[in-house]
């Protein structure tokens, strides 16, 4: 019982520093990249670049197949709105609903032995919805991100548009130029590309790229382009003053947040640093009063 305890302390603690870390960013990684291209040399693989997700799904694909269960088009489309749009995705986020559940129950009954069917119950319960709040926080995430590299990439698309280049050759220049600084955006333009390519019109395949982002400066960008298109008005300067009013609402947002630290700070104020600046000013005052007072009941 002992080495299980330890086992898994260890494991939960090599989990938390992994995943507390910071990691190089894209930036940085493309920096390098160019760095050792100058000095002529290659990066040395990594043992991630051998794995691909068609290989990690395969454990998790026989583990849900024996349940009969399917991805939905729902879940299809939750895992295409973070980013995730391979088959084998939906077959790892499947076979870890039905592991995940099952790998803590099995830690609950090792390690508990009071109120072991309780808290087996709770975590079979936990279990199952982790995966779900993962998938939500990661379509909030990429929602947030693509909101804030959308006005720099409109910058981007007004600048190619007035250089002389058209929109569909704009949309793979920017998509190209974003690739490291804003991965999400360039995904989703290059995306917007294929589809055109594919026979889609470019206003249906705009109007897929809002309903994929989920963000309101999306639809407001797809519904300006629909007006450019109905009335004819130059894209390049609509582009340009639609930057600027996304730029300016991402500025007040910023300020908006801001202001609401006074608030939040209010909380801890009370909870935390207040109670030991009393007990630190008043205590002794108190001690002293309750000797005094004791003194002179004795």
């Amino acid at each position: 019982m002992i080495i299980l305890i330890a086992a898994a302390s260890f494991t939960g603690c090599f989990l938390i520093v992994y995943f507390v870390l910071t990691r190089p960013s894209a930036q940085g990684a493309r920096l390098e990249q160019v760095a050792r291209e100058a000095r002529g040399t290659t990066a040395a693989p990594t043992w991630l670049s051998h794995v691909s997700a068609d290989q990690v799904a395969k454990p998790f694909t026989f583990f849900y197949r024996l349940f009969g269960s399917k991805p939905t088009q729902d879940l299809t489309r939750r895992l295409s709105l973070a980013g995730y749009r391979k088959p084998a995705h939906s077959d790892i986020f499947l076979g870890s609903r039905l592991a995940l559940p099952a790998l803590l129950g099995v830690l609950v009954a090792a390690l508990l032995q009071d109120n072991t069917f309780l808290f087996f119950i709770v975590a079979l319960v936990i279990g199952f919805f982790v995966p779900d709040f993962w998938l939500s926080h990661a379509i909030n995430k990429r929602r947030e991100q693509i909101a804030r590299s959308l006005p720099d990439g409109l910058d981007l698309l007004s600048i190619c548009i007035e250089a002389g280049l058209g929109m569909d050759q704009a949309v793979v220049r920017v998509a190209q130029e974003l690739r490291v600084s804003h991965p999400q955006l360039s995904e989703e333009l290059l995306l917007v590309n294929l589809e055109q390519r594919a026979g889609s019109p470019r206003l249906d395949a705009w109007r897929g790229f809002a309903d994929r982002a989920g963000v309101e400066s999306a639809r407001s960008f797809v519904a300006m382009l629909i007006q450019t298109d109905r009335f004819g008005t130059p894209i390049s300067k609509s582009l340009s003053t639609f930057s600027d009013a996304l730029r300016t609402q991402r500025r007040q947002r910023a300020e908006e947040q801001a202001s609401k630290t006074t608030i939040k700070l209010v909380f801890p104020l009370v909870l935390f640093i207040f109670p030991s600046i009393f007990i630190v000013t008043v205590g002794p005052a108190v001690l002293t009063v309750m000797r005094n007072i004791g003194h002179l009941a004795g």
